[in-house]
């Protein structure tokens, strides 16, 4: 009888051995299969004091999306975007008593009222990322849309018509500048509210402009 017994022990030992390599080969892929998914992992250096992470790549990139630290472009774009902003509303201030046209009246109107609070709230961000008083004192004459001294002062002898005209003309070009810095700026910034506010301009002055086109 134990003679007649053996065959099927073996059997039986025999029969878990191969299901105990199946289910590792099946843990085995899994874990590789999982490891490809992640993709490579990436060292991300610590904070002082800290140890270095091993993040996956998915993981890192995250972290990089979530740092939206001013760089250079960023600062440069709240500084002369406030200077050409403020040339904008100079312009502006002329309509009122050189106009000509109601709507470039309220073309004037609907400018100054969209571009002053724009500059307060560049120069707001501005404070709390380069420090009290920044935004002030840059000459920006080379920005592309801005007016010349000669043009400005052209302006402000003009009236009626031609001044509607000549306003007309300078500040399609202003606003055509203000969008070619927008535009740089979406794409060499690191800022979300430096984006935000660009989108704004981008949109706000595409908008004007199609309206000034119409009245030329």
């Amino acid at each position: 009888m134990l003679a007649g017994h053996a065959p099927r022990t073996s059997l039986v030992v025999a029969s878990l051995a191969v299901a105990a390599l199946a289910l590792a080969g099946c843990d085995s892929g899994s874990d590789a299969k999982s490891a490809s998914a992640g993709g490579p992992s990436v060292i991300a250096p610590g904070k002082p004091g800290e140890a270095a992470e091993t993040l996956s790549a998915k993981e890192a990139d995250e972290r990089r999306s979530d740092d939206d630290t001013p760089n250079a472009a960023d600062l440069a774009y709240a500084r002369m975007m406030i200077t050409h902003h403020t040339q904008a509303l100079r312009m502006t201030e002329l309509a009122p008593d050189r106009a000509e046209s109601g709507a470039v009246r309220r073309m004037a109107g609907r400018i100054a009222a969209a571009q002053g609070p724009e500059i307060a709230t560049m120069k707001s961000w501005l404070k709390a990322h380069e420090g009290a008083g920044a935004g002030t004192g840059h000459d920006h004459a080379d920005m592309p849309g801005m007016a010349t001294k000669a043009q400005l002062a052209e302006l402000r002898a003009a009236d009626g018509s031609a001044f509607d005209r000549l306003f007309l003309r300078l500040m399609i070009n202003h606003h055509d500048g203000a969008i070619t810095m927008a535009t740089d700026v979406k794409a060499q910034g690191n800022n979300i509210q430096i984006e935000e506010m660009a989108d704004d301009v981008i949109a706000q002055q595409t908008s004007e402009i199609s309206r000034m086109r119409a009245m030329s």
